[in-house]
């Protein structure tokens, strides 16, 4: 299955965008249970994270992105790619 990264950065306050961190955490665990070895994380540097994730194809990695709470209450702007591991996939 290709890996995918969703790059995202926040676009609202941090009080709004805490609020979605808990249903975002169980959206990622609901993906790892449904086989896509999902991980997230944020930058250490600066404001913004990724999620790392396998699907099928592109449809169903923007199907997944669109899903994220995140995404779905507006908390972020990202950017979606195919990630071509060349080395220790």
């Amino acid at each position: 299955m290709p890996w995918f990264v969703k790059i995202e950065e926040g676009i609202v306050n941090k009080s709004v965008f805490d609020q979605y961190i808990p249903a975002h955490k169980a959206y990622v665990e609901e993906l790892i249970a449904r086989g896509h070895k999902a991980k997230t994380g944020y930058w250490a540097e600066f404001g913004g994270g990724m999620l790392l994730f396998e699907a099928d194809s592109i449809a169903e990695a923007k199907e997944i992105v669109a899903q994220d709470p995140l995404v779905k209450y507006g908390c972020v702007k990202y950017q979606l790619h195919e990630w071509r591991i060349v080395v220790g996939g």
